[in-house]
């Protein structure tokens, strides 16, 4: 990898940490009372969530202009990270040591097909 494509590898974790984002705000959304079934859909949360992840994908298709598409997979699977961490800190579940033993070996994926 040359110096020229960190900034876009860096972009491109930045989109998925966007999309993991989203997907909280739309978890954390639909588990919310709403007092009917168009402001279910029509409201700051669930048009928030799909902002992002309409910015997510913008920011996707600028990295891919510089980063081989066979490094879409190891960006890609920074998701589970932020969407775990996510998982803890808003809805509060539960981290387990499957869950940390899964994301050792998904980080161990990355590092093994980046190096």
């Amino acid at each position: 990898m040359s110096r020229e494509t960190l900034p876009y590898l860096g972009l491109a974790v930045f989109s998925v940490l966007i999309a993991s984002l989203s997907q909280s705000l739309l978890k954390w959304e639909s588990g919310r009372a709403h007092k009917s079934l168009l402001r279910e859909y029509l409201n700051v949360g669930v048009i928030g969530g799909y902002g992002l992840l309409a910015l997510s994908m913008l920011l996707t298709m600028f990295a891919y202009k510089k980063l081989p598409l066979s490094m879409t997979p190891a960006f890609e699977s920074f998701s589970y990270l932020f969407v775990t961490l996510f998982g803890a800190l808003f809805f509060h579940e539960r981290v387990t040591r499957k869950k940390l033993l899964a994301l050792g070996l998904i980080v161990a994926g990355i590092l093994v097909f980046t190096l």
